[in-house]
């Protein structure tokens, strides 16, 4: 029955990383982003899962054998990669504009893992300040950015 309750404690971190990343996830969404609420949901709950069976298998198994070696950085270093592999997918050039197109999706999918990492390490403080400085610069810094284009637009640059 203690093992029960020690794994309804270690979805605490999933669910955080449920509601956070889908706020970032939501945020995306309303503005039509090809990744939206559930891409970013699963990006944030994955990381978090990764991070706690990581961080579980180091505290149940450390202590049986000296040869076996736990790395938590190297698991971070893969939520990373993997990451930033489904990010590169986002990315795409516009043969019409010659721009990069997709690198805020690509920046927001790696924002959101690490928002699930700290969900995972249950460092649920960071990752609710790290989910409204994201929230932020999508949302605020969005849209000034979006108003400074249509400007210099209008002037002809």
């Amino acid at each position: 029955m203690e093992a029960l309750w020690e794994e309804v404690r270690l979805m605490q971190g999933l669910l955080v990383a449920f509601v956070l990343s889908g706020l970032i996830g939501w945020e995306r969404e309303r503005l039509g982003r090809g990744a939206g609420l559930r891409t970013y949901i699963l990006i944030g709950v994955s990381a978090a899962l990764f991070v706690v069976l990581a961080d579980t298998l180091i505290v149940r198994f450390a202590d049986d054998s000296e040869l076996v070696r736990f790395d938590l950085v190297g698991v971070l270093g893969a939520v990373v990669s993997g990451v930033s592999f489904l990010g590169a997918g986002a990315i795409f050039s516009d043969r019409s504009s010659g721009q990069a197109k997709g690198l805020t999706t690509a920046a927001g999918m790696l924002a959101t893992a690490g928002v699930g990492v700290a969900c995972g390490l249950h460092l649920y403080v960071l990752a609710t300040g790290a989910t409204l400085l994201f929230l932020f610069t999508l949302g605020i810094l969005g849209r000034l950015t979006d108003r400074h284009k249509h400007e210099a637009s209008d002037r002809g640059f």
